[in-house]
């Protein structure tokens, strides 16, 4: 699937909304539905809705999810093992559930049959249960503020012919109940940015303009990225 696609994140704050007892299963898994169509697991066994998946998973003591937005040179959210990490890098997103004694890993794919019928399939990996390094809210706000200051001061500066407005569509509807306002706030701040780093055009720059502002952009991408990861975890971090 396409990094920019919420899936992922729209799983992860729905699944840990049901989890912490904010939502029910049906809303989550609804949720996850009305943003992407049907959701099938393959559980190596066959595929099996994600909503049937994620009760088994819940009677086997699953306690939260965990979001991994990485890309290649930054493995955000992820700690191994290989084939896991490559996959999600390649999707640019997945989903970690942490149960007791094993952590399973879920990377989505769009799921296309025929004409009409189109959905995501997630494929399930074994996940490593080391603590992935990813930044508390309050550390992702700052880098967020400073990197989103660091980025316009770098822009301004890099002279080019006008490009005009285009519209991009918002890809948040805003996280689920029972995560923090702090936590809505940069998860929200992080989704804007994410549209703006989308309209980024080179075209009509020098090089030396175009190193300047990919410097800047991949900086921004970097803070938004680290900034919905902890927004997203911001939940399990008040039980």
């Amino acid at each position: 699937m396409h990094p920019d696609s919420p899936i992922a994140a729209t799983l992860v704050c729905w699944g840990n909304a049901w989890l912490t007892g904010q939502a029910g299963l049906d809303e989550a898994a609804d949720r996850v539905e009305r943003q992407a169509g049907p959701q099938l697991v393959d559980t190596g066994d066959g595929d099996v809705p994600l909503r049937a998946f994620l009760a088994d998973l819940r009677i086997e003591g699953m306690s939260s999810l965990r979001l991994a937005l990485p890309v290649a040179g930054d493995p955000l959210g992820l700690s191994g093992p290989p084939a896991f990490n490559s996959a999600a890098i390649e999707a640019g997103q997945a989903t970690i559930a942490v149960l007791p004694a094993r952590r399973v890993g879920l990377v989505p794919e769009r799921d296309r049959r025929g004409s009409s019928y189109e959905g995501v399939r997630w494929s399930t990996f074994e996940a490593s249960a080391a603590t992935p390094d990813v930044p508390s809210l309050a550390e992702a706000e700052h880098a967020l503020t400073r990197a989103m200051q660091a980025a316009t001061d770098a822009l301004l500066g890099v002279e080019g012919p006008a490009q005009g407005h285009r519209r991009t569509r918002l890809d948040h509807d805003g996280l689920a109940p029972g995560y923090p306002a702090r936590a809505h706030r940069v998860a929200a701040l992080a989704a804007r940015l994410s549209a703006v780093l989308r309209l980024a055009d080179d075209r009509g720059l020098t090089s030396a303009q175009v190193a300047v502002r990919g410097q800047a952009l991949r900086e921004l991408d970097r803070a938004v990225r680290r900034a919905r990861v902890a927004a997203h975890h911001a939940i399990t971090e008040l039980v």
